[in-house]
């Protein structure tokens, strides 16, 4: 069965949004120009001083503010601040202040003390490396072998110990890479039977001739149509033909997945995706490419979790902003309505 990417993607963000403004209530914020506003939250003090951030559950954003490391993932310019009006402060904003933000979520869930219940449901290996990982590392550089000797020091979202975690929210997908890109790495015909990793086309985008399809741009002078739908059809027709006269190369989707599980297995390590149970979409990718993955010991290797499952393993107060924020709710409870104020 084929999911639906684009709609579950949107359905997601359209509930995270509603959340959000309610949430936002009484919290530093702003939301976006355009029809469908995304809120950003900025950081602000207590009376008593103590740190707080409206995208984040406080005991979370303390725990941030107390390490150098943590805090400064809050280095990463918001891609797209120009939609966004300048904060009061002055200060530009971050990735991490959007509600949208599966690495905000990812801090949020494992910046806690709470956090350590968390170890033995991921079969974290504390025994491996304690000393060099006792915490969670966010953003940790991945060093993956290239055939060229060369490597590859993309990012992983998180390494705790002797896992890497890939987080997800409201993206779209895992990304997707030519061929030769994805074949360039040492491992994968090692770990990965190629014949079986998910396949796109890639079409580069590119730019149009003024007579390109002239003779469909004739029709000026012709009255204008009560009903939209064949001017909207036929408008999706010629968009559909512009696409199809692009240059095209095969791809692999999946890539983020495929690099990550390159990356486990250079390091000896586990890897583990993370994602809400409401993008289904995202589920189906993963299984495609570990359906892919040769060794039955590199497969055992390989988790796949969703937030609702971690939600149940918090205490109180951690699921009940997970709730409200998020609408992330253990199995058997139901979420609070979106109009829900926050508190």
């Amino acid at each position: 069965m084929a999911f639906n990417a684009g709609w579950y993607a949107a359905q997601l963000r359209r509930e995270l949004a509603e959340r959000a403004r309610g949430w936002s209530r009484g919290r530093a914020h702003v939301e976006s120009y355009g029809p469908s506003p995304v809120v950003v939250f900025s950081p602000e003090e207590e009376s008593a001083g103590a740190p707080k951030h409206g995208n984040f559950f406080d005991d979370a954003y303390r725990a941030i503010e107390s390490r150098p490391e943590w805090i400064g993932r809050f280095g990463k310019i918001h891609a797209q601040g120009r939609a966004l009006p300048k904060a009061e402060s002055g200060r530009r904003w971050r990735e991490l202040d959007s509600c949208m933000s599966s690495d905000a979520l990812l801090m949020n869930v494992f910046c806690t003390a709470g956090a350590s219940s968390l170890r033995q449901t991921l079969g974290i290996d504390g025994h491996q490396s304690p000393e060099l990982f006792p915490e969670p590392v966010f953003g940790w550089k991945a060093r993956v072998p290239l055939a060229s000797g060369r490597l590859d020091r993309t990012e992983v979202d998180m390494r705790w110990g002797s896992l890497l975690v890939e987080a997800k929210l409201t993206e779209s997908d895992f990304q997707t890479r030519a061929v030769s890109i994805v074949e360039a790495y040492r491992d994968f015909d090692k770990v990965f039977d190629r014949d079986l990793l998910p396949r796109v086309e890639l079409r580069a985008t590119r730019r149009r001739r003024a007579v390109e399809f002239a003779e469909d741009f004739t029709q000026e002078w012709e009255d204008t149509c009560e009903d939209p739908t064949p001017a909207r059809d036929f408008q999706q027709a010629i968009v559909a033909r512009a696409r199809q006269a692009e240059p095209a190369e095969s791809g692999y989707s999946g890539y983020q997945l495929i690099r990550n599980v390159l990356a486990a297995y250079g390091e000896r390590l586990s890897f583990a995706v993370l994602y809400d149970q409401r993008r289904p979409d995202l589920g189906q990718a993963w299984f495609q490419v570990m359906a892919a993955v040769k060794s039955a010991e590199m497969r055992t290797r390989c988790k796949v979790m969703t937030w609702q499952e971690l939600a149940g393993l918090l205490n109180e107060d951690h699921q009940a902003f997970l709730d409200l924020k998020y609408g992330i709710v253990r199995a058997g409870r139901k979420p609070s309505l979106s109009e829900e104020p926050g508190c």
